[in-house]
């Protein structure tokens, strides 16, 4: 027997947020790294992004119920080359003085983290507006 629609749209739900979260982490280390300079031989930290992926449940086929799913959230390292900043005299800097840093701007980190955050607001919204609707229906059934 499938779950009830109710429990599917709050592990959706939470699902999101529990991806958002992790998205609002990942952001907040590439900030934090953004100026973690490195050689070519240690090199600093590369930005991480964070990938959803969809996963449906293979529900409808086995149990004759509606289909759920999941979001799923996995970090990797974004493309791009290191910044290279010369800067002569730094203990880091190769024989022409230059040093590497990371491929991040912290400009795009925010922008990135007020989105996470709005949508991870909007999940929140929408588990509260779920939860007010089943409220009421359990009244009405009283």
């Amino acid at each position: 027997m499938s779950e009830p629609v109710s429990l599917q749209v709050f592990d959706v739900t939470a699902s999101a947020l529990t991806a958002e979260r992790r998205r609002l982490s990942v952001i907040s280390q590439n900030i934090a790294n953004a100026e973690v300079s490195g050689t070519a031989a240690n090199p600093p930290p590369r930005r991480q992004r964070v990938l959803f992926e969809s996963v449906l449940k293979d529900e409808l086929g086995r149990r004759g119920g509606p289909v759920a799913g999941s979001i799923q959230a996995r970090v990797g390292d974004a493309p791009g080359d290191f910044r290279r900043v010369h800067i002569e005299g730094h203990p880091l800097a190769d024989s022409q003085g230059m040093v590497l840093f990371p491929n991040i701007n912290v400009v795009d980190e925010m922008v990135d983290l007020v989105d996470a955050s709005r949508t991870y607001e909007a999940n929140l919204a929408a588990l509260r507006t779920w939860r007010q609707m089943l409220r009421q229906t359990l009244d009405m059934a009283r």
